[in-house]
């Protein structure tokens, strides 16, 4: 259940960022926000296919980072 539950906070939060992400123009944060998003997904499919539980935690907060410094740039 708590892996159904990260996978939903990651997709729920990938949406919020790219739909941010346009809205921002090209600058440090932004190049920041979208490296730290491409290090999420095979973080997070590495994380659901191996480990699980706690570890599922480190992705979604690599989004949450990535959409947090792009929300300061508004």
């Amino acid at each position: 259940m708590f892996e159904i539950l990260m996978t939903v906070a990651f997709v729920y939060l990938v949406w919020q960022f790219l739909k941010l992400a346009f809205r921002v123009t090209w600058g440090l944060a932004k190049l920041g926000a979208v490296i730290l998003f491409v290090l999420s997904l095979p973080s997070l499919i590495g994380c659901l296919l191996m480990a699980g539980g706690a570890l599922l935690l480190v992705p979604v907060a690599l989004i949450a980072l990535a959409w947090g410094i792009l929300k300061a740039c508004l």
